[in-house]
């Protein structure tokens, strides 16, 4: 009687998993210490669970904008501290001209109401990459700039 679950569990376990279901990670996985900036224009965009994901194609000539540690950011019920980010932000180090940006759930987004990004979208990020910029460019946002208006991306609004 007790075989069947244990047998079902491990078929289901011994199944294809889709690509990304691989890919996905928490924020333990990235470097919280050292903020990156990025921006320029949304490439392909993955409207969808487990988060959001688009290919961000980073601005020639790309420079931290004089005014980001002044940006007001909306804070997040994870009680993030975002003026300490963007006062601590620098750019990458590694000059990869294409990163995947990981930005929230959904059901985060629309809490956010952050409207659906289409390709050639004008974006800024600020978030994290791994430790020692390592592997793929990835940065799971911290916050999101579109059209000018700033969305969290950790937790819901405070």
């Amino acid at each position: 009687m007790h075989r069947r679950p244990m047998i079902a569990a491990a078929l289901f376990a011994a199944l294809p998993l889709p690509r990304h279901a691989f890919a996905h990670h928490g924020w333990s996985s990235f470097d919280q210490g050292r903020p990156l900036y990025l921006e320029g224009r949304a490439g392909k965009v993955a409207w969808r669970n487990p988060h959001v994901e688009f290919d961000l194609e980073v601005k020639p000539g790309l420079a931290l904008p004089a005014d980001l540690a002044r940006r007001a950011v909306p804070p997040q019920s994870a009680g993030v501290d975002g003026p300490g980010l963007l006062a601590r932000a620098q750019l990458p180090t590694r000059k990869d001209r294409v990163w995947e940006i990981e930005l929230a759930p959904l059901t985060r987004m629309q809490a956010w109401q952050v409207p659906q990004l289409t390709s050639g979208a004008e974006v800024a990020v600020l978030g994290f990459t791994f430790d020692g910029e390592k592997g793929k460019p990835i940065l799971r946002a911290e916050y999101l700039w579109v059209g000018g208006k700033a969305y969290g991306m950790r937790s819901s609004p405070a």
